[in-house]
């Protein structure tokens, strides 16, 4: 296949799952999301106390459950979970038994209630998967540690010199671990027990009752051919699965459909924080992070971009991709962008009325803030209803219903219209009726022009308002703000 040839045309060898074209996602980071109390005898830090690298706050899958309905309202039918299983981190990223649910988490039982409780509600559930490496505490590797050359699990990993070192940094480690972090040896995915103990993982939580898989850092695992039979298990169990990569650059590699879904979409993370965010960039929260330093754009450039960004994969790729403003590993949006919460609704209504599945990091919708890692990890605040953001809620909750309602802005072709200073237009374009997005980043109101308009009777899903549109029409559009119009 010629280098040369657009991705568009490159062909998918199979349909990216239907549900996930129609899907807003919930990224929750379980020991923060909501403590149930269920789950005793723990050594806990206060809830919503400053998050600390080690330590845990007691989030678990029963407070999820118990907080069901304040997911559903937000108009969420899909939840992505970081890790899960057992784990001596609070980020749960060592996993120490793939098989088990943390107790902390309340066990395989609390997953199984919350996947049906879920379930009933219409609300799918994605796991993170780690499968790169585990941890020290993961019984193989310890067998390493006890047994030395002796170990049955040997050449489970890549181990370079006897004997290991795993807690002296001041000697040699002996094996390979990610990013030569000691706490996460890197499994040797070329012996076949070991990928024949992470392919039954995989296929092990589908028929537990998930639906689907986010994959982390799946490129440091440099084997097509496992990703492939990953994919052909998983599958196998639910054609309906979305398999998710966190790849943070080009991933073509990954995506010729025999592989992965899609991707978590930070193509498209930049340019909304460069754009909508502009005029207050706190470049210190974003050097620390995968995201690297973001210069400010205007329109113009954001919409070079964002169309690059639309055509970068074939179409199948770009409706199933996950598109994030922010998430456990950078640091919140509303932070990045110097606290200015009309940064994050702006780039929330662009999110909502873009192509391909919006994911809300909890807590974003109520304006919690928080730096990098591990500040981008705060719990949810609960116990203090009155200090949420209830502007940024309410705004939420009206892009992802008029999403659910409005075939357009699920599935309909993306086409910017007019990007000047620092207004854009574009149209949703699908056979049931286009939908028509401006938004205005300036701080004063102007008049977009929404060129070409269907003629026809719109409502502004923001604000109620009523437009009688024909071919050529403008708008006002107040500073920092949107107008989101669909058939009435």
């Amino acid at each position: 296949m010629s280098p040369s040839e657009p991705p568009s045309s490159r062909p998918v060898q199979a349909l990216t799952p239907e549900w996930v074209k129609d899907a807003v996602f919930y990224q929750i980071f379980p020991d923060r999301f909501a403590r149930s109390g269920r789950v005793g005898g723990l050594n806990l830090q206060p809830w919503g106390s400053p998050p600390q690298i080690h330590g845990y706050m007691g989030g678990d899958l029963w407070g999820v459950t118990e907080h069901l309905d304040h997911i559903q309202a937000l108009g969420v039918n899909a939840i992505y979970f970081c890790p899960v299983f057992q784990s001596a981190s609070n980020h749960r990223y060592h996993t120490h038994d793939y098989f088990q649910v943390d107790p902390m988490l309340g066990g395989n039982e609390a997953l199984r209630a919350l996947i049906e409780a879920a379930h009933a509600r219409g609300i799918r559930v994605v796991l993170d998967g780690v499968f790169n490496h585990a941890s020290r505490g993961f019984f193989q590797f310890n067998d390493l540690l006890e047994q030395g050359e002796a170990s049955a699990y040997r050449d489970w990993f890549h181990v370079d010199g006897w004997p290991l070192h795993a807690y002296d940094d001041a000697r040699p480690a002996g094996y390979q671990a990610w990013w030569g972090i000691r706490a996460l040896p890197k499994f040797n995915t070329n012996h076949p027990a070991v990928r024949e103990f992470l392919l039954s993982v995989g296929t092990y939580w589908m028929q537990f009752g998930i639906d689907g898989w986010r994959l982390d850092v799946p490129n440091e695992i440099d084997d097509d051919e496992f990703w492939r039979e990953f994919r052909r298990r998983v599958k196998a169990v639910n054609p309906d699965a979305y398999i998710v990569g966190e790849l943070w650059g080009d991933a073509h590699r990954w995506l010729q459909g025999d592989q992965f879904d899609a991707v978590m979409n930070y193509h498209f993370t930049r340019p909304c924080l460069a754009f909508f965010g502009a005029q207050t960039l706190a470049q210190a929260a974003n050097e620390y992070t995968g995201l690297g330093r973001v210069e400010p754009i205007d329109a113009p450039t954001f919409a070079r971009r964002m169309t690059e960004v639309t055509h970068l994969y074939h179409p199948e790729i770009v409706r199933a991709q996950l598109n994030l403003l922010d998430s456990h590993d950078t640091a919140r949006f509303l932070t990045a962008a110097g606290g200015d919460a009309t940064a994050f609704r702006l780039a929330s209504v662009f999110q909502m009325t873009y192509v391909g599945a919006p994911c809300i990091y909890y807590g974003d919708e109520i304006g919690l803030p928080g730096g990098p890692d591990p500040d981008c990890r705060r719990a949810f605040p609960w116990h203090d209803e009155a200090g949420w953001d209830k502007g940024t809620l309410s705004l939420l909750q009206k892009l992802t219903a008029v999403r659910h309602a409005t075939p357009a802005l699920r599935r309909g072709e993306f086409r910017i219209t007019h990007a000047e200073g620092e207004g854009l237009v574009y149209v949703r374009e699908h056979a049931s009726g286009n939908a028509y997005v401006a938004i205005n980043a300036a701080q004063n109101a102007t008049r977009l022009p929404l060129c070409e308009a269907q003629p026809g009777q719109y409502r502004d899903a923001l604000t109620g308002q009523v437009y009688e549109l024909s071919g050529e029409a403008e708008v006002e559009v107040a500073g920092r703000g949107a107008v989101v119009l669909v058939r009435e």
